[in-house]
């Protein structure tokens, strides 16, 4: 048990109602295969996606994976790199072969750079080390979904990589952790994330956010440009940027 942490950030009942459902279109559940050698680990990672209204089976051996997968179809994988029979990667391997879509989260001991670097170029979309917290595990996984495309979006939220703004409760989060903002920020926010990866204008941003015109008051977005970096973007990787001479763009980190 020492791989597992259940007492680090939000329990998973407060993930149940924190994070937003996730469906396909026709309103069924979101599958996930999980495999690890271990049954207590791969029991405790399934059950907290069960929680949240996903449908999750495990295999704890390679090749049981690759034919539970044929026959489950799962929406995302999350893979031990140390099993019986066939490790990880060639689990990976064999069903990208006929799922080449299907993304899939490493979820392993081996925590050095060179594993980290050969399990993500090996095509691993997420990288985990134990011993890990479940409901940061349960919160990567939600992300790896909702960037996949493959399920129907809470119209009220929006997401931008792993940042999330829902419109109706006001709640903003980055990466899982929760960011307050004031009404003013949140109005710019969500208006830089209804247009990602769109360049848009001092007075493009003035006119939607501020609804009066340019004025010669450019200086207060940038103001409030400047507060959002540093609520959203410090110590991380940027996401809103700079276009020199034209304006502002939000898009995912990386």
């Amino acid at each position: 048990m020492t791989d597992v942490n259940l007492e680090s950030g939000a329990s998973l009942a407060t993930l149940q109602r924190q994070l937003p459902a996730l469906a396909h279109p026709d309103g069924s559940p979101v599958r996930a295969l999980v495999v690890d050698d271990e049954p207590m680990l791969a029991e405790l990672v399934a059950m907290g996606l069960k929680l949240c209204g996903w449908e999750a089976r495990m295999a704890h051996a390679g090749r049981a994976a690759v034919e539970t997968a044929r026959d489950f179809l799962p929406d995302v994988l999350v893979l031990d790199w140390m099993l019986p029979e066939l490790d990880g990667l060639e689990v990976l391997a064999r069903i990208r072969a006929w799922r080449p879509e299907v993304p899939a989260m490493m979820l392993t001991a081996r925590d050095s750079v060179d594993d980290r670097i050969q399990g993500l170029a090996s095509g691993g979309d997420d990288y985990v080390t134990k011993p890990f917290s479940v409901e940061e595990v349960i919160i990567r996984l939600h992300r790896l979904v909702q960037r996949a495309g493959m399920t129907a979006q809470d119209a009220d939220e929006l997401v931008v990589g792993d940042l999330t703004l829902n419109i109706r409760t006001h709640q903003v989060a980055r990466g899982g952790q929760q960011i307050e903002l004031t009404a003013t920020q949140f109005n710019l926010l969500q208006y830089l994330m209804e247009n990602p990866q769109a360049v848009l204008s001092k007075a493009q941003i003035l006119d939607c956010v501020w609804q009066y015109g340019f004025s010669g008051q450019a200086n207060i977005v940038e103001l409030y440009i400047s507060y959002l970096r540093k609520k959203i973007d410090a110590g991380r990787e940027p996401m809103i940027h700079t276009v020199r001479g034209v304006g502002y763009v939000i898009r995912p980190a990386g």
